[in-house]
């Protein structure tokens, strides 16, 4: 049976349009395209975004053939059971593409009922880009975008405070708010904007940094095949009704914290709507909070569960010892060594663990560590210190942690991998798995094993390494006899009775 496409079954819903939106991908259409559309049905915000593109090449042609419609398919464990939840999206009027219709795009600056402005333009998006100028048509950086679009509407409305917009960027970055700010205040220094538009933006515009927390794999995962040979997508195509070219699928869980010395719940009602959204004038909480439990979770865990054997994070709760070490890490260690509320912390990491636990998102521990180093520093580094300074012991489970970081990255062969990235070429029990890390890292390691395991020397190198800590760490008493007592463990007596040890 032909389906109908869901734009001849479901009718768009004409609304002013009080979103401009820069950013079409699955994230912000399964995150803030999602939550416009329950505001439309549950609290009364009665608005419509308008998604521009913000590069050349985009799928907004794609959107548009749908008339804006698409569906969301969240997927995930609640109260410990599968659940399935789809909901057809109606809160997209139409996408411009800027580089072929720029005056349409542009335009968007003199409607009266625009109020808002959100961004998913990756993390890299948020940068200052010298080169671009006020009459490029269009600018292209999303700084430069923006600052040309909002010294329209400051002319248009010829310097109209009450016509500022509240812009609420999604980017994976600390301080996306702050710092997109800054690139448009520089715009406007060099373009010469002058006072009277500093003066509009400064009182009528309200930059709001944002955190936001949702995995959201997309179309992906549907093009499985099921029991019956079709793919998730087409079994569930036919089960809504109609045919949908943009299934978006997602888990569950969502959070987005705004940053803002006033709170705009008022004009955009979200958390009336039921959404889990929080307005606060200082997210540092809970930057911390989904930092160092959830990424500092992963990274604790998985790089030691891969040397184990395992393969996904749904795995580690299958494996009673690798989830006995995930566990005690995680509230025995990680969470003891954060300021604030406890029991809050306690009931964030419950959810965290439900969420890895999500059947419909196996998620590649290979995946996960990429940039390890890094990537420990940021969210494992601080629980470290933290544990440290507050009880005056060493955390177990987190020093192992450092030492399974050393023994995943053992390798001394740097080869290219199928993307032609150099990598380090690592072994699992006779199985090569690629170690993918800077150039610089990459050749440290491949430097401290040329002459094969020396535990001493390789925890030693490794922890006294300023420029990947910012600090020796050396100098923490007890860290490294603690970190060269776990290696030794990995290699004398196997990984899995050194997670054994680590995990009592």
């Amino acid at each position: 049976m032909e389906l109908q496409p869901i734009n001849k079954v479901i009718k768009t819903v004409k609304r002013p349009e009080k979103v401009l939106q820069f950013g079409e991908g699955n994230f912000l259409r399964a995150f803030v395209d999602w939550q416009i559309d329950n505001a439309n049905e549950k609290s009364g915000f009665n608005g419509n975004v308008v998604v521009v593109q913000p590069l050349p090449q985009g799928m907004i042609d794609a959107i548009n053939s749908q008339d804006g419609l698409y569906t969301t398919v969240l997927r995930g464990l609640r109260d410990g059971k599968p659940t399935v939840e789809t909901r057809a999206i109606n809160s997209i009027s139409r996408c411009i593409n800027p580089y072929s219709d720029f005056e349409t795009y542009i335009k968007c600056a003199e409607n009266p009922d625009l109020r808002f402005i959100v961004s998913n333009t990756t993390e890299a998006g948020i940068a200052y880009d010298p080169s671009v100028k006020l009459d490029d048509k269009p600018q292209a950086s999303y700084p430069g975008k923006l600052t040309a679009f909002l010294y329209r509407r400051f002319q248009f409305f010829k310097g109209d405070v009450s016509k500022g917009l509240i812009i609420i960027p999604c980017e994976l970055s600390e301080d996306n708010g702050l710092n997109l700010k800054k690139f448009i205040l520089k715009h406007a220094e060099d373009w010469k904007l002058g006072e009277e538009f500093l003066d509009w933006f400064n009182k009528g515009c309200d930059v709001c940094s944002s955190l936001v927390d949702r995995i959201v794999p997309g179309y992906r995962p549907l093009m499985a095949k099921e029991e019956n040979g079709k793919t998730q997508a087409e079994n569930l195509c036919e089960k809504l009704g109609y045919q949908d070219n943009l299934l978006d699928s997602a888990e569950l869980f969502h959070l987005w914290c705004i940053e803002s010395e006033k709170s705009h719940e008022d004009e955009l009602p979200l958390v009336k709507a039921g959404l889990n959204v929080v307005w606060t004038p200082n997210m540092e909480f809970y930057h911390t909070r989904k930092v160092r439990i959830l990424n500092g979770t992963h990274t604790m865990t998985v790089l030691a569960a891969y040397l184990n054997g395992l393969n996904f994070v749904q795995d580690c709760f299958k494996n009673e010892l690798v989830y006995k070490m995930m566990k005690k890490g995680l509230f025995q260690e990680i969470i003891p060594s954060i300021d604030g509320d406890q029991q809050e912390l306690i009931n964030y990491a419950n959810d965290v663990f439900e969420r890895f636990q999500n059947p419909f998102n196996p998620h590649a521990l290979l995946d996960i560590s990429l940039n390890s180093v890094s990537k420990f520093w940021a969210r494992d580094l601080p629980s470290v210190t933290g544990y440290m300074k507050k009880t005056g012991k060493v955390p177990e489970v987190l020093s192992f942690a450092m030492a399974a970081l050393m023994a995943f990255y053992e390798g001394t062969e740097m080869v290219q991998n199928e993307r032609g990235a150099t990598v380090l070429k690592g072994n699992r029990n006779g199985e090569t798995y690629f170690i993918n890390d800077s150039k610089e890292v990459l050749e440290t390691f491949a430097d401290l094993y040329k002459n094969g395991r020396d535990a001493k020397a390789v925890a030693h190198a490794v922890l006294s390494n300023t420029a990947w800590w910012k600090e020796d760490l050396t100098r923490l008493e007890g860290l490294e006899e603690a970190v060269c007592t776990h290696l030794n463990n990995i290699w004398t007596l196997g990984i899995t009775k050194a997670i054994e040890i680590a995990a009592e």
